[in-house]
């Protein structure tokens, strides 16, 4: 079957030749991929900074797709339409009864080599493996699209579970750092949640003018508190989500939070050390939670907004592409003349 391999840093092929996966346990099912895309996240191997991940992998974890086999313990059948979480979990212990699915001791990524949890190859490929598929797969309702779906596997339900964490009540002005595509996913929440106004912050002029034409209000990050004042928060933000996953992004936040604000950091932190505005965030009294994104707790609640007409996760795609050009998708989501790519797994270029 085909699959985008990562070889090394700016090195993703497509192979030819990789192995079609099996149905190995009773909880195993095999996903045949229809459509699926390339995350932010997939960009830190690309560049290099993930320097222990493994040469071979098989990239990807946002994928939607139909149901080639099951085990005995999955409640689907051949043919069923199906999400996929990009978080893997069993189900069964503790913390995943408690709704902490990132905390299960058996969790880990599609196609993200060992950085979290055991290896295991992603859903940029014809065919996947997905292990616990009673609790990894959901089923994509009759009324939605492949690309309405698509994103509830990960990052809509990554700015999903930033506003739920940040307590958002109606009314209330919202920051975003960041305009990239969990960002926009964040800010289309918060409108959803109800926020008066959202105010998204990047350097990019291309972002900020994506955000404005989805409704938000774009700014230089230099500017972000100025552009917040101007929206009705004087004092800062209410709430302000970090959807970047560095210590500038973070700083941002900290400075464009309000008194008592909370900040909630979406963006995936490598880093083990940084400078922090302790001070500043004292004197504010300032919260800050990370939190890592929760399909499985989340994604139910996301494709129902979606079918009320509350969410439009299409409007976030720049390119759509067949599956055999996604060493091309990769060149232009890391040089960002792409914005979000979803690749065809079922055409030819």
């Amino acid at each position: 079957m085909k699959g985008v391999v990562y070889c090394g840093p700016r090195d993703v092929r497509l192979a030819h030749d990789l192995p079609v996966p099996e149905v190995t346990g009773p909880r195993d099912a095999v996903v045949r991929v229809t459509t699926t895309s390339i995350c932010g996240t997939d960009l830190h191997p690309y560049r290099g900074e993930l320097p222990d991940f493994a040469a071979g992998t098989v990239l990807g974890h946002e994928f939607v797709g139909t149901v080639a086999a099951a085990g005995p313990e999955v409640p689907f059948a051949a043919g069923d339409r199906v999400l996929a979480s990009d978080v893997v979990a069993c189900g069964r212990c503790g913390n995943c009864a408690a709704g902490r699915h990132y905390q299960c001791p058996q969790v880990t990524l599609f196609g993200y080599s060992t950085v979290v949890g055991a290896s295991l190859p992603g859903g940029q490929a014809e065919y996947v493996r997905v292990p616990f598929a009673d609790v990894v797969l959901s089923r994509v309702p009759a009324d939605l699209t492949d690309e309405e779906a698509l994103f509830a596997g990960d990052i809509l339900a990554t700015g999903y579970a930033a506003v739920e964490a940040a307590g958002l009540a109606p009314g209330e002005t919202v920051g975003v750092v960041g305009g990239g595509p969990v960002g926009i996913c964040a800010a289309m929440c918060a409108a959803a949640a109800g926020a008066a106004r959202v105010v998204v912050s990047d350097p990019d002029p291309a972002r900020r003018a994506r955000a404005e034409t989805l409704g938000f209000t774009g700014a230089m990050p230099g500017e972000f508190r100025v552009a917040l004042a101007r929206c009705g928060a004087v004092d800062g933000a209410a709430a302000v989500i970090e959807a970047v996953g560095s210590q500038d992004a973070l700083i941002g936040a900290v400075h464009g939070a309000g008194p008592c604000g909370r900040i909630v950091v979406v963006g995936a932190h490598h880093a083990q050390d940084l400078a922090f505005p302790a001070g500043t965030a004292f004197a504010r009294e300032l919260s800050i939670r990370f939190v890592v994104g929760n399909p499985i707790r989340f994604r139910d609640r996301v494709l129902a907004l979606v079918r009320a007409d509350r969410l439009d996760p299409a409007a976030i795609i720049s390119h759509r592409l067949p599956l055999s050009d996604a060493v091309h998708a990769y060149d232009l989501f890391d040089r960002r003349a792409a914005f979000k790519v979803v690749l065809d797994a079922t055409v030819e270029s």
